[in-house]
């Protein structure tokens, strides 16, 4: 093909990829959103997620009448002021047995291309300390964030330049990184909730958890979820999603409704 030829081909050529790029950011407007006015309540997911597994991050007791399987990207806005909503529910109904909350791995790489290692880094966080260290490391996480790939982290940024605001400013502050395997922010947020910090950075490099999240992932997707937080709350056999952010006073309404039955 000569080059008359290429040039005449260009413009249709970028039309069509702008087109496959608007149609993409059209799909991913829609991820990680708040819930919309047009949630009516309790609705069947498209396909049974597992039940409580062994290796499972759980707060509250497993044979809690309802079981609240959130799906979550550490990056996304929405997923930090749900993570604060879930810890008011445990408050509220945790201790005597009536709801336990599970958390999963949904990170949406084409929103926020950190939340994949965030999202290793709290699996990682477990290797050292179980379930309780797990919990301690979430919130810890999630009160950090600003969100929308916020952090600092280390060797692992992506983009490797933080993005800037209009006015030029970047959205984070990135530090020269420390080490081969130093992970910024993630693991300040390790070394300050005392795990030793090679050990992190080794687990963080070696992928080990990459394959979890990723089950994970599809495990959300299989079951409808197409934005985050994306919840399913378990009862018995019967298995309810709950979209977004909901308040906790939804929440609440929801749950209620649920240990009636």
């Amino acid at each position: 093909m000569n080059s008359g030829n290429i040039q005449k081909l260009a413009v249709p050529i970028a039309i069509i990829i702008a087109g496959a790029l608007i149609a993409g950011a059209v799909y991913f407007a829609s991820i990680g959103r708040a819930p919309s006015a047009g949630n009516k309540g309790p609705a069947r997911v498209e396909k049974d997620i597992r039940t409580v597994q062994k290796d499972d991050h759980i707060l509250g007791d497993s044979r809690a009448k309802v079981v609240v399987v959130e799906f979550s990207d550490p990056e996304c806005p929405f997923c930090k002021q749900f993570h604060a909503t879930m810890n008011k529910i445990i408050d509220a109904y945790g201790k005597d047995g009536k709801v336990a909350w599970v958390y999963r791995n949904f990170p949406i790489a084409q929103l926020h291309p950190k939340g994949q290692k965030e999202s290793e880094a709290l699996e990682c966080s477990s290797d050292q300390g179980g379930n309780d260290t797990f919990w301690r490391y979430a919130d810890k996480l999630y009160e950090t964030t600003n969100s929308n790939n916020s952090l600092d982290i280390g060797v692992y940024n992506l983009p490797k330049d933080p993005p800037t605001a209009p006015d030029g400013t970047p959205y984070y502050t990135q530090q020269p990184p420390r080490s081969a395997t130093d992970a910024g922010q993630l693991t300040d947020m390790a070394v300050s909730l005392g795990l030793d910090k090679a050990m992190f950075e080794s687990c963080l490099s070696s992928n080990k958890y990459e394959s979890k999240v990723k089950k994970d992932s599809e495990e959300a997707m299989s079951a409808g979820a197409r934005g985050t937080p994306n919840s399913i709350l378990i009862v018995g056999k019967e298995q309810v999603a709950m979209e977004g952010a909901q308040p906790f006073e939804a929440v609440k309404e929801l749950i209620d409704t649920l240990l009636k039955k």
